[in-house]
């Protein structure tokens, strides 16, 4: 048997007056995840335990087994292990953004979704001017990107950006929550205030603002963290090999600590317009020889960020036809060892009312050859709460997924002490 998740990220939202109180999920045409529904078992999936943030990165170690208490390091940490980055044990790695900042407020996360190419330049005269020996700047991708500190404490409340649309940027900077990390808070606002000195009158936001677009003129750094120590995901679950697929570095990154093959699709963007018949089909050819594979696809979380339903709708619907259905109709003809067992949901909800990531429960499918299907005949928020699985905390997903229906009896077993931990 092979297994297969395809996760939206951020997919699940609300219902949404705009939409006809109905939430994206619900609102767009998805017979082949209705069809795969019904043939299989669904539920909810609690991803953030009780006191975490609910960004994706601790949504994605959650559903994939691991336990966030023992090796969450911060969203950086992460996205280095994508980007080849080693980190030392003397250094602290975070996650910095690219922000556009107007009239003292947070106008948006990503600069108005610039392009990478823009931001490499940034990156780089960042690094001239404000970096050295012991703090670098690293391009990521589009407005995500990375900073290293060496010597710096982790101990730090940092907001990120997307959760806090239209607040006033000095009203969210970094705080210690130890006295020793009160230096390291320090020189991180030092470098948010003098990037912006710096970053109003480069060249490309000069030319952005010109072309009425919005500028990259404040770096953001959120999610400090050091080197992580986690147990592939080859050894947990007993693959023989495993394929992550993503235009994200923080699933790249997570992928690579899981012991994944990171699989590259050209036009892998993270935003609505990405190659979603590419990395359909970099799924399809990535299980033939693996095991396991993650597929994930951001757009439906960006479309949630920017409050749009409409767009938000249209990512589900892209999911839908360009990316689950020829997925389905090829490895539907597998027989054998070669058949599928396929996992579709989201990390957390994204609510387009609020542009931000809830810890509210993510509805999943699980369709496995020759399993008893269940009574629920449509994928999305309400429907799977009728589903077999019932409710699901943490790592049940990852056990309900590579294993038979023997394991119903020791997860039920531990449900009083998992709804404890997980605050439910």
């Amino acid at each position: 048997m092979k297994y297969l998740i395809i996760l939206g990220d951020g997919m699940a939202d609300e219902p949404i007056p705009a939409l006809g109180n109905k939430t994206p999920l619900q609102a767009a045409d998805t017979p082949t995840m209705d069809m795969l529904a019904a043939k299989g078992r669904c539920g909810l999936l609690y991803t953030v335990p009780e006191g975490y943030h609910p960004g994706s990165e601790i949504a994605h170690l959650s559903l994939l087994g691991y336990d966030v208490e023992k090796v969450y390091e911060g969203r950086g940490s992460l996205e280095a292990a994508s980007m080849g980055v080693p980190i030392l044990k003397n250094e602290m790695a975070m996650r910095v953004n690219l922000i556009c900042i107007e009239d003292g407020k947070i106008k948006n996360h990503s600069a108005g979704h610039i392009t990478t190419e823009e931001a490499n330049e940034l990156i780089q005269f960042l690094n001239k001017e404000l970096g050295n020996d012991d703090i670098q700047f690293y391009t990521g991708v589009s407005y995500r990107h990375l900073l290293k500190i060496k010597g710096g404490n982790k101990n730090l409340s940092c907001t990120p950006p997307h959760d806090v649309p239209g607040a006033e940027w000095k009203s969210v900077l970094v705080k210690p929550t130890t006295p020793d990390a009160k230096e390291t808070a320090d020189l991180l606002n030092d470098l948010i205030i003098k990037s912006q000195a710096i970053l109003e009158s480069h060249p490309i936001n000069v030319k952005r603002k010109a072309e009425g677009k919005d500028m990259a003129n404040s770096i953001w750094p959120w999610s400090p963290g050091y080197r992580p120590h986690m147990q592939t995901l080859l050894e947990t679950y007993d693959f023989r090999n495993g394929a992550v697929i993503s235009a994200v570095d923080l699933i790249k990154g997570i992928g690579t600590y899981a012991g994944l093959k990171v699989v590259e699709v050209e036009g892998a963007t993270g935003l609505y317009d990405t190659n979603y018949e590419g990395k359909a089909q970099a799924a399809i050819e990535a299980l033939k020889d693996n095991d396991f594979v993650f597929l994930h696809i951001e757009a439906s979380d960006e479309a949630g960020h920017a409050g749009d339903p409409e767009l938000k709708k249209l990512t589900v619907q892209y999911l839908e036809d360009r990316a689950v259905k020829p997925i389905w109709e090829e490895v539907s003809k597998w027989t054998g060892d070669d058949q599928v067992t396929i996992a579709i949901l989201p990390d957390h909800p994204t609510f387009c009312r609020t542009k931000t990531h809830s810890s509210d429960p993510v509805p999943f499918l699980i369709y496995r050859p020759g399993s008893k299907p269940d009574k629920v005949q449509k994928y999305d928020e309400e429907s799977v709460k009728e589903g077999a699985y019932g409710e699901l905390y943490g790592n049940e997903f990852m056990n309900a997924l590579t294993h038979t229906s023997s394991f119903t009896v020791g997860y039920r077993k531990m449900k009083s002490a998992l709804k404890k931990k997980w605050g439910s």
